[in-house]
């Protein structure tokens, strides 16, 4: 009786386990079979909504709100992580572009600032005097130079801009220009000689006569007064000796010379010529100038 009880209980264990194994094999199986095409379920899922992010209607990054947050909406992430770099990059443009502007204005605010202090530093100066026919009789009461060698100062200058003539920061004194400042001035004079034959006296009309009136030496003078000497110091003079025939009614000539000096304030600067009798007080043919250079 013993012996016969003995293996059925034993096969009876045997097989409750093997199927105890057997049904946890086909438990796990089935899990994993399970699982398994949910990930892949979920991952199709998802990579569908990225890609659909950018191809939706409603994808707008104005309407993006930072407060939201929902774990259901797969594009909120990709919205928001977009939306933070256009803005960091728009952030940074602007940025640039005002540091570029200050640069601008204060390179521009510089250039003007110098300019202006050069302008300030070194005011602009400039006369130019014409002559007058009107006022002809006065040069030749002005005799004061005969004894230095220098002729007769021309103190017949109009100042007035309705004969072309101006004066810019300098005054005009006796036919002298005063210098307000110390530097380089560029000063120029022209003046038109005039030979009249004397009323009364006919040109020769003998063909085999070639002889010519008395020669003329025509000199001009620019000349300067300085408070430290008393007679005028000469800066530049022009000449010429001209011959008119007596066949000629009239000679015309003019003496142009121009040049830059060193002048100190309120030196005086005029023109002088040796023969009075000869200028011709045109305008447009006899003046005298002068403009700061440095």
């Amino acid at each position: 009786m013993l012996a016969s009880r003995g293996p059925s209980i034993g096969l009876a264990c045997g097989l409750v386990l093997i199927f105890a194994v057997l049904l946890q094999s086909i438990c796990v199986a089935i899990t994993f079979i399970y699982f398994t095409n949910e990930l892949q379920q979920l991952r199709d899922t998802y990579s569908k909504s990225s890609f659909a992010c950018f191809t939706r209607d409603n994808f707008f990054l104005e309407n993006l709100d930072p407060n939201y947050n929902e774990d259901g909406d797969p594009c909120w992430q990709v919205k928001w992580q977009l939306s933070r770099l256009i803005k960091k990059m728009i952030a940074r443009n602007r940025v640039e572009t005002a540091a570029s502007s200050v640069k601008g204005d204060v390179s521009l605010d510089s250039a003007a600032t110098e300019r202006d202090a050069a302008e300030s530093a070194v005011p602009r100066v400039a006369a130019h005097l014409t002559a007058n026919k009107n006022r002809k009789s006065a040069l030749s009461m002005q005799n004061p130079l005969v004894r230095s060698g220098l002729g007769f100062k021309m103190n017949t200058w109009e100042p007035s801009r309705r004969a072309h003539s101006f004066l810019y920061n300098v005054d005009l004194r006796d036919g002298e220009l005063i210098i307000p400042q110390t530097g380089f001035y560029y000063i120029y004079s022209q003046t038109y000689f005039q030979f009249l034959e004397p009323e009364g006296v006919e040109p020769s009309s003998d063909p085999a006569s070639d002889s010519v009136r008395n020669p003329k030496q025509m000199v001009q003078y620019i000349s300067k007064y300085t408070n430290y000497y008393p007679d005028p110091i000469l800066l530049m003079k022009s000449a010429r000796t001209s011959c008119w025939s007596k066949k000629a009614e009239y000679g015309l000539y003019s003496i142009y010379q121009g040049g830059v000096f060193q002048l100190k304030r309120n030196d005086r600067i005029f023109v002088s010529v040796s023969y009075e009798d000869l200028v011709d007080m045109d305008k447009e043919a006899s003046f005298f100038g002068a403009f700061l250079v440095s």
